[in-house]
Parts: C-alpha cells; sequence; structure tokens
C-alpha cells in the first residue's frame, strides 16, 4: 500500500525490449539504496517489483498489460517517474490508500499557473479529461492518485477533473514535465469504488436444473 505522498523523482534511464515485456532502468537517488530485490516501488503510481538493484538505479519488468493500460508507455530515456516506497504499518496515513493498481489514463488537458507573473510562488491549475470507465468514481472534494500523487478533486464536471497544485507538488513531481495532451496515470480511490459497488443492485436469483444439480438436488 502507498498513501500518494512522492518520495522523489526518479529518471528513466534505458528501456529494453523482451519477449512479452518491456525492462525499465531507473536512476532513483535516495531510494534505490532502501530497496532489496523483490520489494515493491509505485513508479507514476504503478506498483512495481525492484529488480538487479546497484545503487542509485534500480530495474523493473513490464507486463503488456502495464505498458497498455498506464501512461508508462510513454517513457523513454530521460524521462522523469514519481517514486514512492510502500507505507510501512503503522506509519501515518498522509494521503489517502493507493494501491499501485492503476485503473486507466485520462488525459492532460492543462497545467496554467493562477499568477502567470509568479510562476515559482504560485499555484497552479491541472486539468485531465477522465475515460468514461471511471467517471462513476470520480467526487468533488474526493481523492485521486494521478500519476501516483494523492490529489484532491477541486472540481468535477462529468468529464473533465480539476485540481489545484500547490508549488512544492509542482516542483517535487513530475507534473511541470508533462505537455498537454500526455497521458496520466489515474487510480480512483478504492474506498469510493468499494461503496459504489455495494450500491450496485445484485441481479436476481433465478433457479435453474444446473443449480439444483450442482448442489445435489
Amino acid at each position: 500500500m502507498f498513501t500518494g505522498l512522492i518520495e522523489a523523482v526518479g529518471t528513466v534511464l534505458a528501456i529494453e525490449e523482451r519477449a512479452g515485456s518491456r525492462r525499465i532502468t531507473v536512476e532513483a537517488p535516495g531510494l534505490a539504496a532502501k530497496l532489496s530485490t523483490g520489494d515493491s516501488i509505485a513508479v507514476s503510481g504503478v506498483c512495481l517489483t525492484a529488480l538487479d538493484i546497484a545503487a542509485p538505479i534500480f530495474h523493473a519488468d513490464l507486463a503488456a498489460e502495464t505498458v497498455a493500460r498506464t501512461s508508462l508507455t510513454r517513457l523513454a530515456p530521460g524521462t522523469k517517474v514519481n517514486l514512492e516506497l510502500p507505507t510501512p504499518a503503522g506509519a501515518p496515513l498522509g494521503g489517502h490508500v493507493v494501491q499501485g493498481h492503476v485503473d486507466t489514463t485520462g488525459t492532460l488537458i492543462s497545467l496554467k499557473p493562477i499568477h502567470a507573473d509568479s510562476t515559482n510562488q504560485t499555484d497552479w491549475w491541472l486539468e485531465i479529461e477522465v475515460p468514461e470507465s471511471l467517471r462513476p468514481f470520480m467526487v468533488e472534494k474526493g481523492s485521486v492518485a494521478i500519476e501516483g500523487i494523492s490529489l484532491t478533486i477541486a472540481r468535477w464536471d462529468g468529464e473533465k477533473l480539476s485540481v489545484a497544485i500547490i508549488p512544492h507538488t509542482y516542483a517535487a513531481t513530475n507534473l511541470h514535465t508533462l505537455a498537454p495532451g500526455s497521458p496520466v496515470n489515474l487510480e480512483a480511490d478504492i474506498l469510493i469504488k468499494m461503496a459504489q459497488q455495494k450500491l450496485e443492485p445484485k441481479p436476481a436469483f433465478e433457479l435453474t436444473v444446473g443449480y439444483l444439480i450442482a448442489n445435489g438436488y
């Protein structure tokens, strides 16, 4: 489990295509030394397994499903990625519960300074188009993980979400490296997904011959 509080920004050094998978090499100053082979690490919100660690570098394998479903499809040497280690049991939950299981990608519409004459100190306004499949789980003032960052939805119009980004988050994550049109990883709040599932009507029970046979009648 993660909390969406980014600990460092890493740099993709290399990408190696393999049969059915892709291996990435990531420079992770300050974090790679804390890893052991097989440990989990969130890379821009995607939970990956650290391999072949030689601080400050680690490697990770991306399954075809991971490449297809996440923003990691746009990785290239030099790409900046958000990094977070798992949250130890009993540690403060500073953000929200983030599994590292990305639901899908949204599309970055814009990231604009609220005060254009003071870009080093101003807040930023982030807008993202959300795919239809994830829209039922977007709630105004609710939580969402964007590129692994725990953020609060400030506005939701049914198709796109807007988030206020403070100067620290803008500077300490990969958001400032992204351009309009970029895919961004989205993970809906697991608590909202569970609540939505509870509200969904259950199919009516149908007594069939197959059911009777299977249950010894």
